[in-house]
């Protein structure tokens, strides 16, 4: 079986103590969780947790029966095996020495990009994309300076499955 990365959209109540229990149970297995995104839902009964982790089928299948037998748990989705649309936010502060900042600015247009802060020596950049759009920004900030970055993790929504029109 073949290790691959898997996201899984996990349905809580929200209360104190559930992303502990969440994370007590992939540190007490030896699972790794790679990224990590939660937040209330638009109920604020409900939080979703997105949490990116690697491994075979077997092993998602029971890191997924093993949720389920946690409490506060109410439904566990791989979103891998569905259609999804899956998103990660950064926010880049490079050096903007006078040379470099109308090609910083470039970057930032051609990347559909903002800037969101501004000093005499730095912007810091906003960009949401894939994680393939964030590394080719980063490659391309990096001769210039990048002085510190934070990323958001994964976020991810399946898509609705399409109806036919009439």
């Amino acid at each position: 079986m073949t290790t691959k990365k898997h996201i899984l959209s996990i349905l809580v109540d929200n209360e104190p103590g559930v992303l502990s229990r969440i994370a007590g149970l992939f540190s007490g297995r030896g699972y790794n969780i790679d990224t990590l995104s939660v937040a209330q839902t638009m109920e604020s009964t409900a939080s979703r947790v997105i949490m990116e982790t690697s491994g075979d089928d077997h092993i998602i299948e029971q890191i997924i029966k093993q949720l389920y037998k946690l409490i506060n748990i109410i439904t566990v989705v791989d979103l891998t095996q569905t259609k999804h649309v899956k998103r990660e936010l950064a926010l880049i502060k490079v050096h903007a020495k006078p040379e470099h900042r109308a090609e910083i600015l470039r970057i930032v247009d051609i990347f559909r990009c903002r800037v969101v802060d501004v000093a005499l020596d730095y912007y810091t950049i906003e960009i949401s994309g894939n994680e393939e759009k964030l590394m080719a920004i980063m490659d391309l900030l990096t001769p210039m300076g990048i002085i510190e970055t934070a990323r958001t993790g994964s976020i991810a929504l399946s898509r609705e499955k399409s109806t036919k029109r009439t």
